[in-house]
């Protein structure tokens, strides 16, 4: 089943329960932006006499938050983006679900826990998240012998060698230029200490890493692929097809991805491919869109909202509905549970890899993961409007324009939205 046609079941299950308002009140509502709650429902409904639940689909949840009238309120909101001043308040504290052993905090990974609370109050609880990550074709595993990280160094030493010119000095094969991906400037940012914060209804950075970042990925393209036009003339003519393709065909070595996009690759696709975690420091950044779990402040509904959270955040259960997923080809198009890799520790190191085989031998240990800062509930169309149009002007080597400030851009994305 795909997201298309779970997000289509999802949205009849709520017009019709918002017909028959009594009915709907019997009901746990979740609010979510993640159409593999509408599978979990299903199991939890058929397992559950005295708790039921339907499954609200929002796009944008965080930003719909708090309801309107008219609409079907939350009782729990599972989503993205709900960790910040925004739309945190809408919350109420899940400290009793671990004072009444509920849940046990040993069973998360700490720092992860961790990202939910909020004036020393368990506010949110992170169900899944993903991983930034470098692919390569295995027929070049020997470039990185037994390294489980890859860091930016290394890649850039890495790809320096890989570099191929034919007779007419016209490049073969590259292996890797920063230009072609500007998600992967971002995490380069990220991994340079930008550190980009919350402030308000906008956001901070540290200018000096985002400077030096800016510098070292230029730096890289004139000192081993000439200039940016070169870059992106190999790139339009040999790089046209999807990122595990690319790698596969050998014109270049690297491709930048993150967990939740390779995972979800089929066997014939991720065939052949291998795989390191992009860090710095032995520390991996967390991807940012960490999908959360919160109580509705206003829920007419704790009890069964903690039958259904405890019920979901527990390892036996993760491995069914996993199981589950996987043999009856549920939502084939995702990874993992919700799309990424469990906040709980055990459902990653026991069930992942007997289901996504790749991660045999290459789960980062939980001290080396990064929890990002505190984002604004905009994030996404912050980052999609401003940053990653910035990241891929300031490091063009050949643009004799001076690219637009932050600060500019920030002011004129503002006036969409303030």
């Amino acid at each position: 089943m795909n997201l298309q046609k779970l997000k289509f079941l999802i949205i009849l299950m709520t017009a019709v329960l918002t017909s028959c308002s009594r009915k709907a009140n019997d009901y746990l509502v979740i609010w979510t932006d993640t159409p593999a709650l509408a599978s979990f429902a299903e199991d939890f409904n058929a397992t559950h006499k005295d708790s039921k639940v339907v499954i609200v689909y929002k796009e944008k949840a965080a930003s719909s938050l708090p309801p309107s009238a008219d609409e079907l309120q939350p009782d729990i909101v599972i989503a993205s983006w709900l960790m910040n001043s925004t739309i945190r308040r809408n919350f109420a504290s899940l400290d009793f679900m671990f004072k009444s052993k509920l849940l046990n905090r040993d069973d998360f990974y700490p720092q992860i826990l961790e990202y939910g609370i909020i004036d020393e109050k368990q506010y949110l609880i992170p169900l899944s998240f993903n991983l930034p990550m470098i692919i390569y074709s295995n027929s070049n595993e020997y470039m990185l012998q037994d390294e489980h990280l890859l860091t930016l160094d290394r890649m850039e030493q890495i790809s320096a060698t890989y570099n191929a010119k034919n007779k007419s000095e016209a490049y073969t094969a590259i292996g890797y230029a920063p230009g072609w991906d500007k998600e992967f400037l971002y995490e380069a940012s990220k991994l340079q200490g930008a550190d980009y914060t919350e402030r308000g209804k906008s956001f901070i950075w540290n200018e000096k890493a985002l400077k030096d970042t800016i510098r070292r990925m230029k730096e890289w393209t004139t000192k081993f692929n000439t200039d940016s036009t070169t870059e992106k003339n190999f790139q339009f003519r040999y790089l046209f097809m999807p990122k595990h393709r690319q790698v596969s065909t050998g014109r270049c070595l690297f491709a930048s991805t993150r967990s939740d996009k390779f995972f979800a690759l089929d066997e014939s696709q991720n065939e052949g491919l291998n795989f390191r975690w992009l860090a710095s420091d032995d520390k991996i950044p967390i991807e940012d869109d960490i999908v959360c779990i919160g109580l509705y402040k206003k829920t007419r509904h704790t009890r069964k909202a903690e039958i259904f959270i405890s019920w979901l955040l527990n390892e036996k259960t993760q491995k069914h509905l996993l199981e589950r997923k996987l043999t009856m080809k549920l939502d084939t198009s995702t990874f993992g549970l919700a799309n990424g890799f469990s906040s709980i520790k055990a459902t990653n190191e026991n069930i992942y890899p007997v289901y996504y085989r790749q991660l045999l031998g290459s789960l980062p240990g939980e001290k080396k993961l990064v929890m990002p800062d505190i984002l604004p509930y905009r994030w996404d169309s912050i980052k999609e409007k401003i940053i990653l149009p910035y990241l891929e002007e300031c490091v063009t080597t050949d643009s004799k324009k001076e690219p637009a400030s932050l600060e500019e851009r920030i002011e004129n994305w503002s006036k969409q939205f303030y």
